[in-house]
């Protein structure tokens, strides 16, 4: 990984990674981490147990892979979810 990140995007991309609707392709889009990328700032950044545990997840998940996604998703996030602009709102 090349880029160097703020704590507060560290923060946001684990978040994504986290969540089983977010795939990687989202993350890709607005942080320019491809999926190795992720995983790669994931075991640096998580307790190993935490790093195997989402791995485990991961790996499971048919919603975190693009074509693994059922036919007819095609957002990134829940269309009840508020409007986030290149990552600026925040959740909280």
């Amino acid at each position: 990984m090349k880029m160097i990140l703020q704590p507060e995007e560290i923060d946001r991309i684990i978040e994504m990674a986290w969540e089983d609707r977010t795939p990687f392709d989202a993350i890709q889009y607005q942080f320019g981490l491809a999926e190795a990328d992720v995983k790669a700032l994931m075991k640096k950044e998580l307790k190993f147990s935490s790093y195997r545990l989402w791995r485990e997840r991961v790996e499971n998940c048919q919603t975190k892979h693009t074509k693994k996604r059922v036919e007819g998703i095609d957002r990134f996030k829940c269309n009840l979810q508020r409007t986030i602009t290149n990552n600026k709102i925040s959740k909280r």
